[in-house]
């Protein structure tokens, strides 16, 4: 995923304009055993922002090598 923080005139972009607080969703987690459910507001932290344009572009899987856990570094791609 890239995120362009400037725009074409190299101007910062105002982040905060784009979390939309009227917007949330429920999702269900755990800690230590016990069942939780937690109201996560989507914005720039979670990748649901809110009139952002977006623009999905598919590349090799050879281009994508996700970390998910610290073995994951472990792997030759990382190397």
């Amino acid at each position: 995923m890239v995120c362009a923080i400037k725009d074409g005139k190299n101007k910062k972009y105002d982040l905060p304009l784009y979390v939309d607080k009227k917007t949330g969703f429920i999702s269900f987690k755990s800690k230590s055993g016990k069942d939780l459910k937690a109201l996560e507001l989507p914005g720039l932290w979670n990748g649901a922002m809110s009139n952002w344009n977006t623009l999905f572009v598919e590349v090799p899987i050879s281009t994508f090598n996700p970390v998910k856990t610290v073995n994951d570094l472990l792997r030759e791609q990382h190397q």
